[in-house]
């Protein structure tokens, strides 16, 4: 008795919980410590055996008064014994022992009426690809390496030798599941887990296809085809339904799914549906205005820009962007123009240049003139 925890502790609530409350508290610890789902964990099903004890006594509310009174010795088997008032205690009343009791708080889900384990879904697979920038703007195709399970030719999936087929397992009776049953200090404990002998399918291949040992599915390698959307951007995926593992015995296949990555562009980058690029342009191009050549994803396209234009200038050319993915129509470009000055001038160039820097005026450089101003109103005294 000394070394049993606190009931209450033990479902983690507390003394004033609610009958409702006592049941969620115990179907969370019984799932997470129940023996089919922890196989071989002698930790867990002891924790398993400790919550069933203690909601044993704490739903039960003359247990729970005879709890909360003496503690554990007032839900000892031996409690009251000679008087024959609790002398049956050892079995634990109606319940007939844990299996039951997990079986009335979750339905039979654990314990209830054993069912088979179908053939299971095909695994998904992963992958990915690396395309051009042109073939992510526009869409393309391209052709993979992939290796996967398929069903086997020589039985058709069914893992059985070829004129033979799977039989009911004897074990488990074609249940997939059977019970064990064991005597504890506090009564009887029933437990299901998956049977042995047919892994929980209730069939038993005796006669193996030799293609496939059995198994019903082969490793193979195969090329397929990917299309590639148009306006596909790098780290998406893609989703090739049915291209993954074959399930078992005829079971739907698995998905394949593909992570695309763009190498980039020389000139371009991208943002969503929107590329962005730089273009220089000369100091007579921005000052006098010019057409001037500017690169698109369709190739080259004149483009005028205004006289006066300054250098780092945006200018926005609509529909010549990445189709848009999930809509219609596309992005936009947008030039960032960038004034060069020019270097290694000759004599005659300074000279002109000089010629015309005599003849400017400051109300010509509007930025230049703010900027003075600025400084005029920063050191005023």
């Amino acid at each position: 008795m000394a070394n049993k925890r606190d009931y209450y502790e033990v479902l983690g609530v507390s003394k004033s919980a609610s009958e409702d409350e006592i049941k969620r508290a115990y179907r969370k610890v019984a799932k997470k410590y129940h023996p089919d789902l922890n196989p071989g964990d002698k930790e867990a099903e002891a924790k398993f055996k400790e919550a069933n004890e203690a909601y044993e006594v704490l739903s039960d509310p003359e247990k729970k008064n005879r709890y909360d009174q003496y503690g554990h010795a007032g839900v000892d088997p031996n409690f009251g014994a000679g008087g024959g008032g609790y002398g049956d205690f050892g079995g634990f009343g109606g319940f007939g022992g844990f299996g039951d009791i997990f079986d009335n708080i979750f339905g039979g889900g654990f314990g209830g009426s054993a069912r088979p384990r179908g053939p299971q879904p095909g695994e998904d697979l992963q992958t990915s690809i690396v395309i051009d920038f042109n073939e992510a703007v526009f869409g393309g195709e391209k052709e993979i390496d992939v290796t996967r399970l398929e069903s086997c030719d020589s039985c058709g999936g069914s893992g059985a030798e070829r004129g033979t087929r799977a039989e009911t397992c004897s074990q488990c009776g074609g249940s997939g599941q059977v019970r064990m049953q064991q005597r504890t200090p506090l009564g009887f404990m029933t437990t299901t887990r998956q049977c042995d002998a047919c892994h929980g399918t209730g069939k038993v291949i005796k006669s193996p296809c030799k293609s496939c040992g059995g198994k019903g599915r082969v490793r193979k390698s195969r090329k397929i085809t990917v299309k590639i959307p148009a306006g596909f951007d790098d780290g998406q995926t893609l989703v090739l339904r049915g291209e993954g593992n074959a399930g078992e015995q005829g079971a739907p296949k698995g998905d394949l799914y593909i992570t695309v990555r763009v190498r980039p562009h020389p000139i371009f980058t991208r943002d969503g549906s929107n590329l962005f690029c730089e273009v220089p342009i000369t100091f007579a191009d921005a000052a006098l205005g010019a057409d001037i050549d500017i690169p698109t994803v369709d190739g080259k396209m004149s483009y005028h820009i205004p006289e006066g234009t300054q250098s780092h200038t945006e200018f926005r050319i609509r529909g010549k962007g990445v189709p848009r993915l999930r809509g219609s129509g596309r992005g936009d470009l947008f030039v960032t123009v960038v004034v060069e000055v020019p270097k290694n001038l000759s004599g005659r160039q300074k000279e002109l240049i000089r010629e015309f820097s005599g003849q400017e005026k400051k109300s010509q450089y509007q930025r230049q003139s703010k900027f003075f101003d600025k400084l005029k109103d920063l050191f005023k005294e």
